[in-house]
């Protein structure tokens, strides 16, 4: 889950995601940040690329993630544990948490 003490500035975001998405906003992560204020930026830019009206086989999710990071499976990891997605218990279907889903004047979404 988030944690109400990381506030992230829009000039933070700006720049944490020009920094990891070097071919633009669309393009593939360059690397994961380890560091929290910079994954949840990552993490609030890659929720973009989902609908959030609609719901997703675990296979849709890979396939978005993957277009994203070779890594999909963190990607995917985080994106649950930081409440951005959500799921069934067997992980047959995912959506996008609405609470969390906030275009982005430069996102996808």
């Amino acid at each position: 889950m988030l944690d109400a003490r990381i506030v992230i500035t829009e000039q933070e975001h700006k720049e944490f995601v020009r920094a990891y998405f070097k071919e633009g906003l669309d393009g593939p992560l360059s690397v994961f940040p380890r560091k929290e204020k910079r994954k949840i930026a990552i993490l609030k830019q890659l929720i973009q690329r989902f609908d959030p009206q609609r719901k997703y086989a675990e296979k849709e999710v890979n396939e978005v993630l993957g277009n994203a990071f070779h890594d999909y499976v963190t990607l995917r990891r985080n994106l649950i544990e930081y409440g951005f997605l959500d799921r069934y218990p067997d992980g047959s279907c995912y959506w996008v948490k609405p609470a969390l889903y906030c275009p982005t004047e430069e996102g996808t979404g």
